[in-house]
């Protein structure tokens, strides 16, 4: 076979697998025998074995023939993967129902649209497209900044490597961005741990656990043998196609090769939506896959603007969780956990029970006052639960089938770590002690989370071992730290040390937020971190905070007030900070809004952009417009302002026409934009 024969039938078998592949997985609809694909499949691993040079990126044999990598790069997504608000009771989704129709402005007997879908118990993923090529597939991370898993991502075989672009009534996009859960099966879940037990592995708690651990393999081979499996649910980024519904985008996405959840389902009318979380509920120990409730997402996308979103979850979508699961075991005794704050946490010791295909052994009772309150005893038999199927706890004890020989709970009075004496505040017990090794363990673990400084080389027996070895005691200390120090500790060789030394000078460049989420603040969560930075921009504005100041702000109620004035009076957080700053960690803050020179013609008006731009991205005229002051909105109403169109508009351009809304050219807009610019020089 010549070359250029060679290469005609690479194109010929790259075309007919491709098809079968989108027959097989997407439309569970197999057009050949397995022995008929696989014969193709070797004759195409024949001809790259022979033609090196003809072997393209998008090869179905490079699914498993990645080397290994060193470490995952960095991503950040261009549009933020946020976590979904949680509902547990029917009443929280009437609410959320309601809420929707009001921020619409609709009737309440109107019956509002939802697109439905089983939350499984994955990992989320995002994977880009250009040109119909897989180019990068990253994790969702901390939800603004992923790792690179694009060659583990390509062993999934549900992860077309080349989106189908022909015979589609709507070709994808030039660029976007699909989002989906990885998970793996009950099935394949079982057999992967038969597997690792067999070898002496450590077994993996929970699907979620090994669908997580198995995507984010420095060594793509082992990634394919664990047998992972993709749906696609959503947008991230999305250049040059607007799509109105939630419906329409997942059947664009099964035309294109991706494949959703075969059980999502249109509901009309929120009562739809909830029977539908009831049926699967039900049905849910005989579905394949494990999860853990419903998505709720308004079916009508072009409302999604409108409604907005919080800091941390968009207000269009709502999880609605199944009731946890429960379990009977026995107490067999109670320890004591001190946390990064110094707050004891009384934690029931359990003979193993399985729960929601877990081996629960440790649940948390919460306080003393609730142990009381619930009247727990070491030696009962009780009931528990995971609370949203993940954090096991107590729920109660069977009282009338105690023994006799049960035991009531004492709150201890010392530090059952440093031996200092405890304190009560409220319901709960503190060390005080600000050098706990507990405290500065936990401390530190948080610290270095992935939603802090995301240092990944140092996990919690890492962390363990430099403290007992003395050469960390404050989160300070991390950065001081040396390759000599490192590599002469027990298991690390000179790698593995080098590593963890380069993997603690990427993490020192760090956005506000996050850094000041990582000093670990009593009452201070991500969220709260993003308010305080939002409204005290610079570290030393934060600093010098009254409690007053504080309780000015929107959701800063004294208590959190309170634990951020104490932090920064602190004296020993004070020099931690100073040490941290000294050593080279550098704060990214927020961007300074650009100083008002007065109204221009873009202040305050509103711009809907439709249609493909060609002179420009969307977020580059989204750009241009909120630099002199005006807004980029998704949807056309009567408050629009201007329409922006550019080739193949849809029907924003007819809603526009028909509101009588001003249109421009792309080329107009941006003649707008310079004579504006002309303007402020």
């Amino acid at each position: 076979m010549d070359r250029e024969t060679a290469r005609q039938r690479r194109d010929e078998l790259h075309t007919r697998l491709e098809e079968y592949n989108y027959h097989y997985y997407v439309l569970d609809d197999p057009l050949v025998t397995d022995a008929e694909y696989d014969t193709l499949m070797s004759e195409l691993r024949e001809i790259e074995r022979l033609f090196p040079d003809l072997i393209r990126p998008d090869s179905p044999t490079r699914r498993v023939g990645a080397e290994p990598l060193a470490e995952f790069g960095k991503v950040t997504h261009r549009v933020p993967m946020l976590s979904i608000e949680d509902a547990h009771q029917e009443a929280e989704v009437w609410n959320f129902d309601a809420r929707i129709k009001r921020l619409l402005d609709l009737p309440d007997n109107h019956a509002v649209d939802y697109f439905v879908e089983p939350k499984m118990d994955g990992v989320s993923a995002s994977l880009t497209y250009e040109r119909g090529i897989l180019i990068l597939g990253s994790t969702r991370g901390n939800g603004y900044e992923g790792e690179d898993i694009t060659q583990n991502l390509k062993t999934i075989s549900l992860v077309p490597l080349r989106l189908k672009t022909d015979q589609v009534a709507i070709p994808p996009p030039p660029l976007f961005e699909a989002r989906g859960e990885v998970f793996i099966s009950k099935n394949d879940f079982g057999r992967l741990n038969e597997e690792r037990a067999r070898t002496g592995e450590q077994l993996f708690a929970n699907a979620r656990n090994a669908a997580a651990g198995s995507v984010r393999q420095l060594d793509p081979r082992i990634t394919a043998q664990r047998k992972l499996t993709l749906y696609f649910y959503g947008l991230g980024y999305l250049e040059g196609l607007e799509i109105e519904t939630q419906s329409r985008l997942l059947e664009l996405f099964r035309q294109w090769g991706l494949k959703p959840n075969p059980l999502a389902k249109l509901c009309h009318g929120i009562a739809a939506a909830i029977a539908y979380h009831h049926q699967i509920e039900t049905e849910r120990d005989r579905i394949a896959y494990e999860m853990d409730g419903v998505v709720i997402k308004v079916n009508d996308r072009t409302c999604w603007e409108r409604l907005g979103m919080t800091t941390r979850s968009p207000r269009w979508m709502l999880a609605y969780k199944f009731k946890a699961q429960e379990a009977t075991t026995r107490i067999k005794a109670i320890d004591i956990q001190v946390g990064r704050t110094g707050v004891l946490t009384p934690v029931a010791l359990l003979e193993p029970v399985q729960l929601a295909g877990v081996t629960v052994q440790r649940a948390t009772l919460h306080n003393a006052d609730e142990i009381k309150r619930k009247d727990i005893r070491t030696g009962d038999l009780v009931i528990i639960q995971r609370a949203g199927d993940v954090i096991p706890k107590v729920v109660r004890a069977l009282v009338d089938q105690r023994q006799g020989n049960e035991t009531e709970f004492q709150m201890v009075d010392i530090c059952p770590v440093c031996q200092s004496e405890i304190m009560r505040e409220g319901a709960l017990h503190r060390c005080p002690n600000p050098i706990c090794p507990a405290k500065t363990s936990e401390r530190i673990i948080h610290f270095v989370s992935i939603n802090a400084f995301n240092i990944d080389q140092l996990g919690s027996k890492i962390v363990q071992q430099l403290i007992s070895s003395g050469l960390i005691a404050d989160v300070a200390d991390i950065f001081y730290l040396t390759f000599e120090q490192i590599v002469q500790l027990p298991r690390f060789a000179e790698k593995s040390a080098r590593n963890l030394i380069e993997a603690i000078t990427k993490s020192k460049t760090i956005a506000f937020d996050r850094f000041i989420f990582a000093l670990g603040i009593r009452n201070v969560g991500s969220h709260i971190a993003t308010v305080l930075t939002r409204e005290f921009p610079r570290l030393e504005l934060l600093e010098q905070a009254s409690e007053d100041d504080l309780m000015n702000v929107h959701e800063i109620g004294p208590e959190i007030a309170r634990s951020v004035v104490r932090f920064f009076q602190d004296e020993q957080s004070r020099l931690s900070l100073e040490r941290m700053l000294a050593a080279g960690v550098t704060i990214i803050y927020p961007e300074p809004a650009p100083a008002s020179s007065g109204p221009t013609p873009f202040s305050e008006k509103a711009f809907v952009f439709t249609g493909e731009l060609e002179q420009m991205t969307r977020n580059q005229a989204k750009a241009m417009v909120e630099q002199y002051g005006g807004r980029a909105v998704s949807s056309v109403s009567q408050k629009t302002d201007y329409v922006v169109v550019g080739q193949n508009p849809g029907s924003k351009y007819d809603k526009a026409r028909a509101l009588g809304v001003p249109i421009l050219t792309e080329s107009e807009f941006l003649e707008m934009v310079k004579n504006i610019s002309s303007l402020l020089e």
